[in-house]
């Protein structure tokens, strides 16, 4: 299972999500979209998960500060625990033996980022 990991901040827009997709790798072979449970029902995130036509998976903050990310943010390590909101979220969507298949890539815009995992999907 191959999941897109999204990280943003709340005045991205559908193009700034779908920018750092696309500079991690596009939307090819995509089951899923993840984010932190607390961003899940952001406008911009339901309205690209619904152009892809993906399901959204929300991870709690506690699960992502679990996972150690190949990138790191001060800032995101403060505020989650985790280096990488889209790596951790990629990883902990994509399930058992989740590795990651492109580490964050951040938009234009610099307000999304997104990264790719793979894993057995449970």
């Amino acid at each position: 299972m191959k999941v897109a990991g999204l990280g943003f901040r709340s005045n991205a827009s559908v193009a700034s999500l779908r920018d750092a997709l696309d500079a991690a790798g596009g939307s090819e072979g995509l089951a899923a979209v993840a984010t932190v449970s607390d961003k899940a029902d952001a406008a911009a995130l339901r309205a690209f998960a619904q152009e892809l036509g993906l399901p959204i998976r929300g991870i709690p903050a506690a699960m992502l500060a679990e996972i150690e990310t190949t990138t790191q943010s001060e800032l995101i390590v403060t505020r989650f625990g985790t280096g990488s909101v889209a790596e951790a979220a990629a990883v902990a969507a994509a399930g058992r033996g989740a590795r990651l298949i492109s580490v964050r890539a951040v938009s234009q815009d610099r307000t999304a980022t997104a990264a790719i995992a793979e894993g057995d999907g449970e």
